[in-house]
């Protein structure tokens, strides 16, 4: 016949005061132990929902993007933009307006940037690209050089400068850097301020004389020192 514990056994269990603490725990806080497994599962749910949400917006960019690239690449600026309405095809402006989170809708932007500047439309080019979030390592330089030319071509040259040196140091090694170095000093050259400009030919010739740039930054370097920049 089994045993039955006394009443001390079963205040002393260990096991068994947990297991009733826990109960009376959850008698005591049922509304609010039931509120918070509900939030959790919305939580949870509502992430997943989200998660296959943006896996979707980001395919159909994708598919729309392919038909603008189709246009830009063949310099039909205005239909990449625009899309073209006989050809039922959407343009980068509609992608970055409806799909502007996802990353097709960030490449869009590039697109719409360089395809702004080619039309000689650079204030809308450059809120285009500034607007562009450009990607780690070698790859993001050249979308940040652009920016730069694009502020040149507003006769922004300070701005530019800014930007060339913002592409020499995203990514440093021996070609893009000095080459954007020496544009950096260029634009400042141009913007009145010589004393940045030797500056930076200065760094170029010191970190990178076995570069492409150390020669034009050598005769740059001369021609600021002939005007007294490095006084």
């Amino acid at each position: 016949m089994a045993k039955r514990l006394s009443k001390e056994q079963l205040e002393t269990d260990p096991l068994l005061t947990s297991y009733y603490l826990f109960t009376s725990f959850l008698k005591r806080n049922m509304a609010a132990v039931i509120g918070i497994t509900l939030a959790v599962v919305l939580l949870i749910g509502g992430g997943v929902l989200y998660y296959l949400y943006s896996e979707r917006q980001e395919h159909e960019a994708q598919e729309l993007l392919v038909r603008a690239e189709q246009a830009f690449q063949q310099g039909e600026y205005e239909i990449a933009l625009e899309g073209d309405a006989d050809m039922l095809t959407v343009g980068l402006v509609d992608i970055i307006n409806d799909y502007g989170r996802t990353n097709a809708g960030n490449l869009a932007r590039y697109y719409a940037a360089v395809a702004e500047s080619e039309l000689g439309n650079y204030e809308q080019a450059l809120q285009y690209i500034r607007d562009f979030d450009p990607p780690s390592g070698i790859l993001g330089v050249g979308p940040i050089a652009f920016q730069a030319v694009i502020h040149a071509n507003l006769n922004n040259y300070e701005e530019a400068a800014r930007f060339f040196v913002k592409a020499a140091e995203w990514d440093e090694n021996e070609s893009t850097t000095p080459q954007n170095l020496l544009q950096a000093a260029q634009a400042y050259m141009e913007a009145g301020d010589n004393s940045q400009a030797i500056r930076l030919v200065e760094r170029i010739v010191n970190e990178y004389e076995d570069s492409r740039s150390a020669e034009q930054a050598q005769r740059l370097e001369g021609m600021l020192i002939a005007d007294g920049a490095g006084s």
